[in-house]
């Protein structure tokens, strides 16, 4: 087996494992794509981790999805997206279809319930833990400190007196203040020569 192969075949089987015991989204997610290609395989960067994980938040479609697409094509081009792709959803997409065949049923076992309040814990858990490691992951300069403060202070302003403000346009809004900010560095950088 060639070693573009292998990578593929070891992609599809670290996002179908990853896919298989994940609760609670993608952001739960997070911690465990950082954990496997961080840290066990060092395939990624902590800053191009950073990187991939904004842009799949940034972009249409669930964050999971799109981290393993891009994870999956940064390691090994179209057919390595492809599989982490797929392998990411099959485990989902079964187990929806499984429940939704006996939905009403399973709804009313009492296990399962509070099998489902255990797991909600735990998944706080992993979003938690998966945004200190990405807090810690970011760069330590004044505007990076600075987006980052007052995202926090008007995300919890708003949730505090109940603002509908989507979370999509603090994305965007951050997102412009960055192009914003390297395009003026930029500018004064050329004006320096």
């Amino acid at each position: 087996m060639s070693e573009k192969k292998k990578t593929v075949l070891d992609l599809f089987l670290t996002f179908l494992k990853i896919g298989a015991f994940t609760f609670g989204g993608g952001y739960a997610m997070i911690a465990l794509l950082q954990n496997e290609f961080v840290t066990k395989k060092e395939w990624l960067s902590e800053e191009e981790f950073l990187d991939i994980i904004s842009v799949a938040e940034s972009t249409p479609g669930p964050i999971a999805v799109n981290s393993s697409t891009f994870i999956g094509y940064k390691k090994a081009g179209f057919w390595g997206a492809f599989f982490s792709t797929l392998a990411i959803c099959i485990p989902s997409f079964t187990i929806i279809f499984l429940i939704s065949l006996v939905f009403d049923t399973f709804l009313k076992i009492t296990l399962v319930a509070y099998a489902f309040k255990g797991i909600s814990a735990a998944v706080i858990y992993l979003i938690l833990s998966a945004g200190i490691k990405m807090l810690k992951g970011l760069k330590k300069d004044v505007f990076t400190r600075s987006v980052f403060l007052t995202v926090l202070v008007l995300f919890t302003a708003f949730s505090i007196f109940s603002i509908k403000f989507s979370t999509i346009y603090f994305i965007l809004i951050s997102g412009g203040f960055g192009l914003i900010y390297t395009a003026l560095k930029g500018a004064l950088r050329g004006k320096e020569k």
